[in-house]
C-alpha cells in the first residue's frame, strides 16, 4: 500500500503537495498524521467542493504500508506515528521537501529535494515535465501551497521554479480568488491580541554590525498561524531579521524571518531543535520558559551573525589583467612577472574569464603553450559589486571552492577579492602566501564532514557493514589510515546500490590486504606495479584495495604514470567531484564523510563537474564518462565541464585516444539501462565522429535504437536465465546505416579484436540476410511455415534476434522471430542418427537431410509422436 503524508500542523503548501503527489502516485491514499493550522481547518469548512479524498490514519494498517511518500517534511519527529513506518527497512520512502538538511533527516530512496519556495513547486515541476495535467481545482489546491510557502511569490525564498510552476497552475485554471479569499485571511481578534503584545515588546539591537529585532510575549492558550504574525510584523516595521518567541502553555514557539544573508536564521533556530531556510524557520522549545529562550538566542546570535561588510571594504585594486589574445605562454609570462596566481583575462574592454598559473603550467607540460588563454580559461565566475555583502562572498568562494571573486562597477573591473583576502578578514594577523585560483589541486579548502553510519547501516546488508568495521580495525592495527572511496561513497550518498567496494589505505595497500587477508581466511591477488590488490572473500565478494596515489600524463590521452601520495591528491585525480568522496572506515572515526572538493554540493544539486580545466586533455575518455554518468543519475553536465567538452572535441584530443580504451567507454554506455539517452548527448556533443566519421544519427537508426529497448526488455522480461550481451544489439543498431566497409574501419579503429571483428561482421551480415529473407516473403504475401521460421533462424545468437525484431518494420517478421524464440528453437525430434542406423540406412551426410524434414514434419504439426516420426522416415525412405 502506498500512502501519502506530511508533517503535524499540516499548512497549504502540504496539501497542495499532497494534491500533486497524489497525480504521481495514484493509487496512494493521502493522510495528514496530525492536526492542520487553522487556516486549512477553516477553508475545510467553508469550501465543499476543494476538498481532497482524504483518509483517516486509524482506518489504515500500518503494517501493510510499502511505500511511504512524504511532502514538505523529511524528519521522524515531525510525522507522527508514521515515524515508525519510515523507519522499517522494507517500506520505501519517497521525499519532496523544500527545506534545507538537518541532522536526522530521513534517508530517502526516491523522491526530489531541493530549495526553492514551496514543496509543491517541486511536485508540481515534475508533472509538468512529465505532461501530466491537472483539473482546475487540484491546480487551486496547489496554488494554495505556493503562495502560501512564499507569501504571495514575494518571500525571498521564492525561486523562478516557483513562479514557473505557478504560471502552469494559472493555466489549468487555478482559481485566485479562492486562493486570495485563504492565504490573505483576516487576523481573528486573539491574533490581532497577540500581534499588539508583540509590537509593544519589540527591540532592535546591533549584532556584529547587523540589526536584529527580537519581540515576546505569554498566554495561556493556543493561537495559530503564528506565522503570519511575523510577516506582517516585519513588513509593518520594515525588519530585516526578526525573531518572536511567544509562551502558550507548556510550549515557546519560535518563528524567525530574514532578508538578508548576514542572517542565516534556519541555522539559529536548528541549534534549538527547530529548522528551515536561512530566510524563514521555527522552532519549538518544551520544559523552558520565554526568558530562557530569549537569553539563550542572545547567546548565539554573535555567534551565527556575520559581520555586515561589503565588497567595496575587502576588495584590491587595480587589476592586472591579461588581454584574451594572450597565449598560454605569455601569460606564464606575465603571472610570474607580476607574482601573481591568477588574472582575469578581458576581450573589449569585459571580463570574460580567470587564467591561473597551474592551467598554464599544466597546458605548457602538454605542449599548448601557442593557444591562447581563452581555450581553458575558466568562464564561470561571479559579478560581485562594490555593495556586495562579504557573506555572499563567502558563501561562494568557500561554499564553491574559488579563490577569486571579480569586483563590477557596471561593466567595468574595479577589483579583486582573493581568498587570501577573505582568509585575512576572517583571520587576522594570518600569514599568507599567494595561491592558485580556480583550480582545486591547488586548493587547501575545509574539508566537510558528515557521519553518514545512518545511511550505511540503512542502505547495506549487515555482512558488507560488518566487514567495512573489519577494515578499519585491520588499519588501525597497521596505523594506517583507511577510506571506502568513489562510487561506493557516491552512490551510499544517493540511496542507490553499488556492490563494488574500492579500498583506499593513506600507506601500502598491498600490506594492508595481506594482513586482513591473514586474518580473515581470505585471498589475496596482488599487483605490486600499481600498487593495488584484490581481496577476496570465502563466499567470493571482493574487495578492491589501492594505496592513495597521484598521477600525471605524459601526454593528452595518454596512461597515466602513478606515483604515491595524500588521499587528498588521491581523490584529486579522480575524474568528477561526484566521485571524491572519501568514508573512514577507523573505528574512531567510522562512517565519517570526507568531501576536499564539494562533492557532497555537486550531487544534492545534480551536477557533473571536473576537477580541473585540463582533465579532458590528459584523459578524453573522460568525455564519454561524463555523459555516462549524466544520463544514468539523471544529472546534468556543468555548463563551464561542457565548454571543456566541446573544446576537446575541437582540439581533437580524442583523436589520440587508443582504440581499445574508446570502445570500453562505449560498451559500457551501451550497457546502461537507458543508453539511447546517451548516445543522443554524444552526438550533441559531437562524439559520434570519433567511433567512425560516418557515423550519424538519423531517422532510421534512431528508430532502431528505440525499438531494441522494447524488444530487450521484452526478452529479459521472458528468459531471465538466458544470457544475452544486451550492448552487442545496440552497437549493431547505432551502426546499421554503416556501409560494409565503414563498419570494417570502425572496427579496426576500436581495436576489436580479430576473432570478435569477425564475429560481429557475422552477426550483421547475417541478420541483414535473414531479414531480408522474411521481409521478403512477407511482401510476396505466400504462407510461411513453422519450419520455415526454425531453419531461416537456427544458430543466430539472441543478440541477432533481437537486432532482426528491432530492425523490422513489419510486425509480420517480429511475430515470426517471438514466435520461434518462445517456442520453435526448443523444438527437436524424437529420433537419432542410432534410429536411422537401426532402420538400415548407411551413415553419411544423408543423416542430417533426414533428421531436418523430421523436424520440418514435426514444427509443422504433420508428426507429434516417435512412433509417427519413424513411419514418416520408413515413407520418405520408400519414396525415395
Amino acid at each position: 500500500m502506498d500512502v501519502i503524508a506530511t508533517h503535524v500542523n499540516a499548512d497549504f503548501d502540504c496539501l497542495g503537495a499532497m494534491v500533486a503527489a497524489k497525480k504521481l502516485y495514484p493509487e496512494a491514499l493521502m493522510v495528514f498524521p496530525g492536526s492542520q493550522e487553522k487556516s486549512m481547518r477553516d477553508f475545510f469548512l467553508k469550501t465543499t467542493g476543494y476538498m481532497p479524498a482524504l483518509t483517516r490514519l486509524k482506518d489504515i494498517d500500518p503494517a501493510k504500508i510499502s511505500r511511504l511518500i512524504l511532502v514538505d517534511c523529511r524528519h521522524t519527529s515531525r510525522i507522527g506515528r508514521l515515524a515508525e513506518v519510515a523507519k522499517r527497512p522494507d517500506v520505501e520512502v519517497h521525499i519532496y521537501d523544500h527545506h534545507p538538511d538537518s541532522a536526522g533527516d530521513i534517508t530517502k530512496s526516491g523522491g526530489e529535494i531541493r530549495e526553492c519556495g514551496s514543496s509543491t513547486t517541486i511536485l508540481t515541476k515534475i508533472l509538468m515535465k512529465k505532461g501530466i495535467e491537472v483539473t482546475p481545482v487540484e491546480a487551486t489546491l496547489m496554488m494554495l501551497g505556493i503562495y502560501e510557502d512564499t507569501g504571495n511569490l514575494t518571500f525571498p525564498s521564492t525561486t523562478v521554479d516557483d513562479y514557473g510552476a505557478a504560471s502552469w497552475l494559472l493555466a489549468h485554471g487555478a482559481n485566485l480568488n479562492v486562493v486570495a479569499e485563504f492565504v490573505s485571511q483576516e487576523l481573528t481578534p486573539e491574533q490581532v491580541s497577540l500581534l499588539n503584545d508583540l509590537l509593544h515588546s519589540l527591540q532592535t539591537a546591533s549584532v556584529n554590525g547587523v540589526d536584529i529585532s527580537l519581540a515576546h510575549a505569554s498566554i495561556d492558550h493556543y493561537v495559530g498561524d503564528v506565522a503570519v504574525l511575523a510577516h506582517m510584523m516585519r513588513d509593518m516595521e520594515n525588519l530585516e531579521a526578526l525573531f518572536i518567541v511567544v509562551g502558550m502553555g507548556e510550549r515557546v514557539y519560535i518563528v524567525a524571518r530574514s532578508r538578508i544573508p548576514e542572517v542565516d536564521v534556519g541555522a539559529i533556530l536548528r541549534e534549538l531543535g527547530g529548522g528551515g531556510h536561512a530566510t524563514a524557520a521555527s522552532a519549538t522549545v518544551r520544559d523552558h520558559t520565554v526568558i530562557q529562550v530569549l537569553a539563550r538566542l542572545k547567546q548565539l546570535f554573535p555567534e551565527w551573525i556575520n559581520p555586515k561588510r561589503t565588497a567595496g571594504d575587502l576588495m584590491s585594486s587595480p587589476v592586472k589583467t591579461l588581454p584574451v589574445e594572450t597565449t598560454i605562454a605569455e601569460a606564464r609570462e606575465l603571472l610570474t612577472r607580476y607574482n601573481v596566481n591568477s588574472m582575469p583575462v578581458i576581450e573589449g574592454g569585459g571580463m570574460v574569464g580567470i587564467i591561473s598559473l597551474r592551467i598554464v603550467e599544466k597546458a605548457l607540460y602538454h605542449g599548448l603553450g601557442s593557444l591562447p588563454v581563452s581555450e581553458y580559461m575558466h568562464t564561470e565566475f561571479m559579478r560581485a559589486e562594490p555593495d556586495t555583502p562579504i557573506a555572499v562572498i563567502q558563501n561562494y568562494i568557500v561554499g564553491q571552492h574559488r579563490r577569486l571573486v571579480p569586483v563590477f562597477s557596471g561593466e567595468d573591473l574595479v577589483g579583486v577579492i582573493t581568498r587570501t583576502d577573505l582568509l585575512r578578514y576572517m583571520y587576522s594577523g594570518m600569514q599568507h602566501s599567494a595561491e592558485a585560483v580556480y583550480d582545486l589541486g591547488r586548493e587547501n579548502p575545509p574539508v566537510r564532514r558528515r557521519e553518514v553510519v545512518h545511511l550505511m547501516n540503512k542502505n547495506l546488508p549487515r555482512r558488507v557493514v560488518d566487514t567495512l568495521r573489519e577494515l578499519g580495525k585491520v588499519g588501525d592495527g597497521l596505523e594506517l589510515p583507511v577510506f571506502a572511496i568513489g562510487g561506493f561513497a557516491r552512490d551510499l550518498l544517493l540511496g542507490g546500490k553499488n556492490d563494488d567496494i574500492d579500498i583506499t589505505v593513506e600507506g601500502d595497500g598491498i600490506l594492508f590486504a595481506e594482513t586482513f587477508a591473514a586474518t580473515h581466511e581470505c585471498r589475496v591477488k596482488s599487483h605490486a606495479k600499481f600498487g593495488t590488490a584484490v581481496i577476496v572473500l570465502p563466499d567470493g565478494f571482493k574487495i578492491d584495495v589501492a594505496s592513495t596515489r597521484l598521477e600525471f600524463y605524459e601526454t593528452p590521452g595518454a596512461l597515466p604514470t602513478v606515483e604515491r601520495s595524500s588521499l587528498k591528491m588521491d581523490l584529486y585525480r579522480r575524474d568528477f567531484t561526484i566521485n571524491t568522496l572519501a568514508i573512514q572506515l577507523n573505528p574512531a572515526n567510522f562512517g565519517l564523510l570526507i568531501d576536499y572538493f564539494g562533492a557532497y554540493r555537486d550531487l544534492r544539486d545534480k551536477v557533473i563537474r571536473v576537477l580541473h580545466n585540463l582533465s579532458f586533455v590528459e584523459d578524453p575518455t573522460r568525455v564519454f564518462r561524463a555523459v555516462r554518468f549524466e544520463q544514468r543519475l539523471g544529472f546534468q553536465i556543468a555548463r563551464h565541464t561542457d565548454n571543456l567538452i566541446r573544446n576537446a572535441v575541437k582540439m581533437g584530443f580524442l583523436d589520440k585516444l587508443g582504440g581499445r580504451r574508446l570502445l570500453n567507454e562505449l560498451v559500457i554506455i551501451l550497457r546502461e539501462r537507458e543508453p539511447v539517452r546517451a548516445i543522443l548527448r554524444m552526438e550533441s556533443l559531437g562524439l559520434l565522429g570519433f567511433i567512425h566519421p560516418d557515423l550519424t544519427l538519423e531517422t532510421e537508426n534512431l528508430r532502431v535504437l528505440d525499438e531494441v529497448k522494447k524488444v530487450v526488455t521484452w526478452f529479459e522480461l521472458l528468459y531471465q536465465r538466458d544470457q544475452v550481451e544486451t550492448w552487442v544489439v545496440y552497437f549493431l543498431a547505432l551502426t546499421s546505416l554503416l556501409a560494409d566497409a565503414a563498419f570494417f574501419e570502425m572496427c579496426t579503429r576500436l581495436s576489436v579484436s580479430e576473432h570478435y571483428r569477425e564475429k560481429l561482421i557475422d552477426m550483421r551480415v547475417h541478420g541483414e540476410q535473414m531479414l531480408a529473407v522474411m521481409e521478403r516473403k512477407v511482401a510476396g504475401k505466400k504462407p510461411v511455415l513453422r519450419s520455415n521460421i526454425y531453419f531461416w533462424l537456427r544458430g543466430l545468437s539472441p543478440e541477432v534476434l533481437l537486432y532482426i525484431m528491432a530492425k523490422t518494420c513489419r510486425d509480420e517478421v517480429r511475430k515470426f522471430v517471438s514466435l520461434y524464440v518462445t517456442q520453435l528453437r526448443e523444438v527437436t525430434c524424437m529420433l537419432t542418427g542410432d534410429d536411422l542406423k537401426a532402420i538400415g540406412l548407411p551413415p553419411g551426410p544423408r543423416y542430417r537431410e533426414i533428421l531436418d524434414a523430421v523436424l520440418s514434419a514435426r514444427l509443422n504439426g504433420e508428426v507429434s509422436t516417435r512412433e509417427e516420426e519413424s513411419r514418416f522416415v520408413k515413407q520418405m525412405l520408400n519414396f525415395v
